[in-house]
């Protein structure tokens, strides 16, 4: 469960980029993050792993309260979360495996259930034949399914995705998709920020959307709402 209160943030530079948000996100929710570009979207999502530290307000995630949290905690509370990018964030000179992998050796993880793991997941995003590939020489889609298999190996109680079908054609972002619905009917939550109206349309769930740093509607199985 994640929970936000009168959450607000200011960068150094006076940008107010959210202001009096206020949210609860339960357990094994699927959510959309919706707005206009510079609406806060990014910058409400980094908040949850810590990527950015709220200005005021409380943001509560299972037993961890944000706003106290003291530095040598966060690589803690990042063991609960996976985090998966638009542009992949990949180790260009690691293999498939290696990627997967240095998720678990981070935690000090022993080889054999690193093993183990790494071919559960690999098989579960359908790459199991592309384990000794570099990123480099894998198609746009099978880099994502790469990151979502790094970002699901630590078995994390969360999903922070981030325009992760940004970069993709819309056939790729179906199966992408089709791979973000299965983790989540296993009870992992999921949060998507995303610009992708087919996406949200043909899935529906929940949708928050941000417009000026404020949350201007919380809607279950809502739709994108905004042209494109």
């Amino acid at each position: 469960m994640i929970e936000m209160q009168d959450v607000w943030k200011t960068y150094p530079n006076g940008t107010v980029a959210l202001q009096g948000i206020d949210v609860r996100i339960k357990d094994g929710e699927f959510v959309y993050v919706v707005g206009p570009s510079g609406a806060g979207k990014s910058t409400f999502i980094k908040l949850m792993y810590r990527e950015e530290k709220a200005t005021k307000g409380q943001i509560v995630l299972n037993t961890f309260q944000l706003s106290r949290l003291k530095e040598r905690q966060i690589p803690y509370l990042r063991r609960k979360i996976g985090v998966v990018f638009q542009d992949f964030k990949l180790l260009p000179r690691l293999s498939v495996y290696e990627n997967v992998a240095f998720a678990m050796e981070v935690i000090e993880a022993p080889k054999k259930v690193i093993k183990s793991r790494v071919m559960e997941v690999l098989d579960m995003v359908r790459l199991k034949h592309k384990v000794r590939s570099l990123p480099d020489e894998l198609s746009g889609g099978e880099q994502q399914r790469v990151a979502i298999a790094r970002a699901i190996v630590n078995n994390p109680d969360m999903i922070i995705a981030d325009e992760p079908t940004g970069n993709l054609d819309p056939e790729t972002s179906n199966e992408i998709m089709s791979i973000l619905h299965d983790i989540n009917r296993r009870g992992t939550t999921i949060i998507m920020a995303t610009h992708n109206r087919d996406v949200v349309n043909s899935m529906r769930k929940r949708v928050i959307a941000i417009e000026a740093g404020r949350i201007v509607r919380d809607e279950q199985k809502g739709e994108y709402g905004y042209e494109d």
